[in-house]
């Protein structure tokens, strides 16, 4: 398994980590994105699929490639670059299920944060800018922020 350095190591990169991790997962309560296959489907095919990777066919790529992991890796492509990251291979591309593990739930979203340049936004308390390149928009903002403050004060 190869190692993703991602030095979230100060108070405002940890308090920012744990605050997306945790509106991302539902607290820790979820490692896998829930919703039927017509909800999934939004990841099968059209704009959204080609921006991920998917395949334009509706073949299941939505249903497979779904979010998973404490920040929730979605899509083929994302799925692909992070095993490349992780294991120096495709495996997550046969066995998505494995970001569901809790290991490798926390190392895709080390992954992500890295490769997402978050660190930097994190010193810079740039926290909407953070929340806008993990979930696309400002989905959760409040709960993220309401995370983001109770971390800053346990951290304190």
């Amino acid at each position: 398994m190869a190692f993703v350095p991602v030095a979230i190591v100060t108070r405002l990169r940890m308090a920012a980590f744990l605050a997306q991790i945790g509106h991302e997962s539902g607290q820790l309560l979820y490692v896998r994105e829930l919703g039927n296959d017509q909800y999934l489907s939004k990841y099968d095919t059209g704009r959204l699929a080609k921006r991920l990777g998917n395949t334009p066919e509706a073949d299941g790529d939505g249903q497979k490639y779904r979010s998973r992991g404490l920040i929730q890796v979605t899509g083929r492509a994302n799925y692909e670059a992070c095993s490349e990251a992780l294991f120096g291979d495709s495996r997550l591309l046969n066995t998505p299920e494995l970001l569901e593990s809790p290991v490798y739930a926390a190392l895709s979203a080390g992954w992500f944060w890295q490769k997402a340049g978050l660190n930097t936004l994190a010193d810079k308390g740039d926290f909407l800018t953070i929340t806008k390149r993990i979930n696309g928009g400002t989905n959760g903002l409040a709960d993220r922020q309401a995370l983001y403050e109770r971390a800053l004060k346990v951290l304190a």
